[in-house]
């Protein structure tokens, strides 16, 4: 077993200061930030949708709306290519808004613009669950790389899994809730009622799992960066390798 493989306990963290408590609520607060976007991605996220029914509340024209929705995610993606921002967050926004906008042309009822997206929530919501019950919770999937842990949690950092764990269920929980709301919707309201409740919902369930997560992982030890372990083994290992190298030297120029 290799030093990258070792597993730790809790116990063999260290006690952290208040400033490194500090420094770690600080680093994961940036690290989820980056993970789901901020306020720009929330933005991205609502606006299409919020066009969408806007549109089709006033004039209850499917095709303005669907058009008005795709056009301004297009519009943002744009923005990002301009910027040389990530696009990661606008270009699902597209395909969301591209996927709603194919299934209620095909269907010609306007509520169907939603459905793909309920779909999707819903498929999350299972998936935060199962991997969770599985031992490797989606969270961590997600937020691994981010603090440059990769899976290192899963084997070496027990209470960092835990922590993924709880923030997984959390958000599989949120989800499910929120569908429990809109699965209804869908078949009793009409399409500017069911419209304006998913818009309303999209951003306080999301903030609610990310404070959790948030709340779960600064409480947990710190990541282990496995990119600057590997870094540190391949600098001892050539500093091994030359010191081999000198010997070897050493024992032919004292032959002579």
């Amino acid at each position: 077993m290799t030093s990258l493989d070792k597993p730790t306990s809790d116990t063999d963290q260290p006690h952290r200061t208040d400033q490194q408590d500090a420094e770690a609520k600080a680093v994961t607060e940036a690290a989820l930030f980056e993970a789901f976007g901020g306020v720009r991605g929330m933005v991205e996220t609502v606006l299409p949708g919020l066009l969408f029914v806007t549109i089709f509340t006033i004039n209850k024209d499917l095709k303005a709306s669907a058009i008005a929705a795709l056009a301004v995610s297009l519009a943002l993606v744009a923005v990002r290519l301009i910027r040389r921002d990530t696009v990661k967050h606008a270009f699902s926004g597209v395909f969301g808004v591209g996927f709603g906008v194919v299934f209620a042309m095909m269907t010609g009822n306007a509520k169907d613009f939603y459905l793909p997206g309920m779909i999707y929530t819903l498929g999350l919501a299972l998936a935060y669950l199962f991997t969770t019950l599985a031992g490797v919770p989606l969270i961590g999937l997600i937020l691994g790389p981010v603090f440059k842990e990769n899976l290192s949690w899963r084997t070496r950092n027990p209470g960092r899994k835990k922590a993924y764990a709880k923030a997984s269920y959390a958000w599989g929980l949120i989800l499910l809730a929120k569908c429990a709301i809109l699965f209804p919707l869908y078949w009793w309201a009409d399409t500017a009622q069911l419209g304006w409740v998913l818009v309303a919902l999209k951003i306080p369930p999301f903030l609610l799992a990310v404070y959790l997560t948030w709340v779960f992982l600064a409480k947990a030890p710190p990541p282990i960066d496995v990119f600057a372990e590997m870094e540190a083994e391949e600098q001892a290992e050539k500093e091994r390798k030359a010191a081999q190298s000198a010997r070897a030297a050493e024992a032919r120029d004292s032959e002579i």
